[in-house]
């Protein structure tokens, strides 16, 4: 079988090349072609558009590159036409795959979105276009079947991967221990790292006692962060970022994924968000969830604290990462974690993924 698989993003990539190892085990005759990053490629695919060319975050980053963005549709459609898979397969990125969605069932090709878009936080009206233009939906997280159920559609619920990701890497890992390291993830995006590392780094001076250590997106160079390291306390490390959260005793954290694997590594963290204004004002107008951490929107109630734009300060972020270093509030985060793994489901979700993949062919 021939499989067209889109990823946008880092998470993606991780997710897909989970997924490739598994469609490759039950199908030895997979041909795949995909968009994504570096794991992807080593899992067996062949990738025609690289993550680090598509990471466009926010309304009005958006519209500033809004012909790349074209081209790419542009390129993508002619690709798939080109190469012509029995599936494809989206992984996550709305924006770009639900397009893709429309254009491939007009095209005949049979289409499995990986990864529900989070349209239960906004965009709701989306999901029409998910019931016309997706043959198969398969969910990551536990309230996901229960949204989909208002709109009288079905959709299977594999559990999250990266538990199964992060148990296996813990198992494999335990030379690492804990020590006084204070976890870095800024995002794996340039305007992330320049809105908001700054400020993170701005914390160092009152917590002498641990070293900051910054994990390096793969998709950006040690030069994009090198002019905010100012401080012996700071370093900096590229592909290490599991190595880094199983020895950190607390982190700050950039919202999204990351979130959800600090709290599986059972790290203290503090949630921050600090975006283009114009984005973050049309944004808070649309997005109805109370949280913007998979952490606390999976458990229905604050766990870990998130600062969001103009609460992002030097002053709040010292404050809060005060509070998770030692005592009650540290402990009361931790417990909940462990509450989060058991609504994350046990079963190797790749696995479960793939083989709905190859019934759905069948």
């Amino acid at each position: 079988m021939k499989y067209y698989i889109i990823a946008g993003e880092a998470s993606g990539d991780l997710h897909g090349s989970n997924l490739i190892k598994e469609i490759k085990l039950l199908d030895s005759n997979a041909i795949i072609r995909s968009w994504g990053g570096d794991k992807m490629q080593a899992a067996g695919a062949t990738v025609v558009k690289h993550i680090k060319d598509l990471a466009f975050m926010g309304f009005v980053e958006v519209l500033l590159n809004i012909k790349t963005i074209m081209r790419n549709f542009s390129f993508c459609k002619n690709d798939i036409a080109a190469f012509a898979p029995n599936v494809l397969v989206l992984i996550d990125y709305p924006g770009f795959n639900l397009r893709m969605a429309k254009w491939a069932k007009q095209q005949g090709i049979k289409v499995v979105y990986y990864i529900s878009p989070q349209i239960w936080a906004w965009k709701e009206n989306r999901v029409h276009d998910i019931k016309k233009y997706v043959d198969k939906m398969i969910c990551i997280l536990p309230f996901e079947q229960a949204f989909y159920a208002k709109y009288d559609m079905y959709v299977d619920n594999v559990g999250h991967p990266l538990v199964q990701v992060i148990e296996e890497y813990k198992a494999a890992n335990t030379h690492i221990k804990k020590d006084k390291i204070i976890a870095l993830l800024p995002g794996s995006r340039l305007q992330e790292i320049q809105k908001k590392l700054p400020i993170l780094l701005s914390v160092v001076e009152y917590f002498p006692d641990y070293k900051f250590i910054i994990a390096q997106s793969p998709t950006l160079d040690a030069n994009v962060y090198l002019p905010y390291i100012k401080n012996t306390n700071i370093q900096l490390v590229q592909n290490a970022t599991y190595d880094i959260l199983l020895s950190a005793h607390a982190a700050l954290v950039t919202s999204g994924t990351a979130t959800l694997e600090t709290a599986l590594f059972g790290v203290p963290q503090v949630v921050c968000y600090k975006g283009n204004y114009l984005s973050y004002l049309i944004g808070k107008q649309l997005i109805k969830v109370p949280f913007i951490s998979l952490v606390n929107l999976i458990a229905g109630k604050k766990v870990v604290t998130e600062l969001i734009q103009r609460e992002l300060t030097t002053e709040n972020l010292q404050q809060a990462l005060s509070n998770i270093l030692n005592g009650k509030e540290r402990e009361e985060m931790l417990n909940s974690y462990l509450q989060i793994h058991d609504l994350l489901g046990k079963e190797k979700a790749s696995k479960k993924a793939a083989e709905l993949i190859l019934k759905e062919l069948a």
